[in-house]
């Protein structure tokens, strides 16, 4: 199913994972979202991943959810049954189903490895839920970002409204949910949406694979300390997560790992990090 909407491949330790619909502007459709999901979980249970790259083909990026779907034609499917609200019995299904959305994209930002988005053409609706669950965007000089759900009379509802605030200011966020204008490359960099901007589509993906080949050569026990400590920072009060790190530091703190760290500085080569331990299949 996976095939149907991106490919997935691994150089070393560095996984690409790369939206394939050009011909449908990489719309989503219900079944992308548990396929991406899974995608990212295996590459976490496996332990062999330490950076993914998330880009795509085509003009744009992602034009998000595809409209179709919400349209007469898809009477009696899974995603019209969820959006049943007629009766209470209704709406509580349908608080259960949007959960389950909402969690995979959750699962970027919940993953071992840091995630990089790149992004060319346009960003719309709901690929900017999935861009805001990564660690890092980048983007093309022509790319734009868009809150696009405003337009057609709903609030977004996959994570932009609770993580893009956390990214860019508050009247920067408030501004892209209340209009959903386009935001363009020059003013996602300047206030912080992206950390780079490049001139075209394969520069951007050139540079998102160098910085994923950059942090995937640092130790991954550090790594993906950093990432549960930053996540942890940005989620609750500043004392909590410093008392969180205390505990986090203390389960992870290893100095064979500092040795060889060191040592490969000190001889301006790569270290030599063993993977993450697996997660066994429950």
């Amino acid at each position: 199913m996976s095939d149907d909407f991106f490919s997935l491949q691994r150089d070393g330790a560095v996984a690409h994972l790369q939206l394939n619909r050009p011909e449908r502007m990489n719309t989503m459709t219900p079944a992308f979202f548990p396929a991406l999901r899974d995608a990212v979980r295996g590459l976490q249970d496996d332990a062999q991943t330490r950076a993914l790259v998330i880009s795509s083909t085509g003009r744009h990026f992602s034009a998000g959810m595809a409209l179709e779907v919400f349209g007469a034609s898809s009477e009696g499917s899974a995603l019209q049954q969820m959006l049943d609200t007629r009766s209470p019995r209704a709406r509580l299904s349908f608080q259960e189903s949007l959960r389950r959305l909402i969690d995979c994209f959750s699962a970027l930002d919940e993953a071992r490895f840091p995630v990089i988005c790149a992004v060319q053409g346009g960003c719309i609706g709901g690929a900017l839920d999935l861009a805001t669950a990564c660690d890092m965007r980048v983007c093309s000089a022509d790319a734009f970002f868009t809150v696009q759900e405003i337009h057609i009379g709903m609030m977004a509802d996959l994570g932009v409204l609770q993580r893009l605030a956390k990214i860019v200011p508050q009247g920067v966020a408030r501004q892209m949910a209340y209009t959903g204008e386009r935001v363009d490359a020059k003013r996602a960099l300047e206030t912080g949406l992206v950390n780079a901007v490049l001139a075209d589509h394969g520069a951007v993906l050139e540079h998102a694979l160098g910085l994923a080949r950059q942090i995937a050569a640092k130790s991954p026990l550090a790594v993906a300390g950093s990432k549960m400590a930053l996540n942890l920072a940005r989620d609750h009060g500043t004392a909590s997560a410093l008392q969180q790190m205390t505990l986090l530091q203390s389960a992870i703190f290893d100095t064979t790992e500092m040795a060889e760290a060191i040592a490969a500085w000190k001889d301006k080569r790569e270290g030599e990090f063993a993977p993450l331990a697996p997660i066994p299949r429950i």
